[in-house]
């Protein structure tokens, strides 16, 4: 039962934006994300210590869309995940704690600011790839492509994980010296502004920039040459 229950939970949160893409690209429509998703042959673009799994690096394509000039605030982004309210309130009261302005991402969570206040605003889809370059440091949820955008960034960053892999992400953050792993799937206004004053620390901040050049950007290639490669042409 809880199986299935799963199987709807994905169905119902991703499939029609992968069908719509999937038309788009003018490709057949699928009936089960799961089923799509676990196969035989998986490619992944991180998987630690396992072998059998092709590890190509991160997945990443170029956006170019361009941003307004500002000084570097923190970000605060929790994207699919289906965080509350209180998550707002502690971001923006860590921000403010450290005298730093806040943006915060709606995300799926439909989040919002918590007053009027000009040193917060809540936005919608953004270019990360180039606004992580802009900020002082990026609160995630330790999600593969976030994460991995604000190290190419070279942007500190801090992941409160919620599930899955984005525990391993996390731990992979405060391994390399990027940024500050928060374990606690419920942060407070002063956990996450604990948590962003490890991460705004000088030594942090230089390795962030040091990493920030040894993020490989050709994994969505491979992948797909991976893909291309196992495909018999009749």
């Amino acid at each position: 039962m809880l199986w299935a229950k799963e199987a709807d939970r994905f169905n119902a949160g991703f499939l029609p934006v992968l069908n719509s893409c999937r038309t788009s690209a003018g490709m057949p429509e699928i009936a089960d994300v799961r089923d799509h998703m676990l196969t035989t042959r998986p490619v992944l673009a991180r998987w630690p210590g396992r072998d059998g799994v092709l590890r190509t690096g991160a997945w990443i394509r170029a956006d170019e869309r361009p941003l307004d000039d500002a000084e570097p605030p923190v970000y605060f982004g929790f994207g699919s995940m289906r965080v509350g309210p209180e998550c707002s309130r502690a971001a923006i009261g860590a921000a403010r704690e450290l005298a730093r302005r806040a943006i915060v991402l709606r995300g799926w969570a439909d989040l919002s600011v918590v007053d009027s206040s000009a040193d917060c605003v809540a936005i919608g889809e953004v270019n990360h790839q180039a606004l992580f370059k802009r900020l002082a440091a990026v609160v995630h949820h330790g999600g593969a492509g976030t994460m991995t955008t604000a190290a190419k960034a070279g942007t500190p960053q801090v992941a409160v994980p919620q599930m899955f892999d984005q525990f391993s992400f996390a731990d992979r953050v405060q391994a390399l010296g990027i940024g500050h792993a928060h374990l606690s799937k419920a942060p407070t206004a002063q956990s996450l502004a604990e948590a962003l004053d490890h991460a705004l620390r000088p030594g942090v901040v230089a390795r962030a920039a040091e990493v920030s050049a040894e993020i490989r950007t050709d994994g969505a290639g491979i992948a797909a040459r991976h893909v291309l490669s196992g495909i018999s042409v009749n």
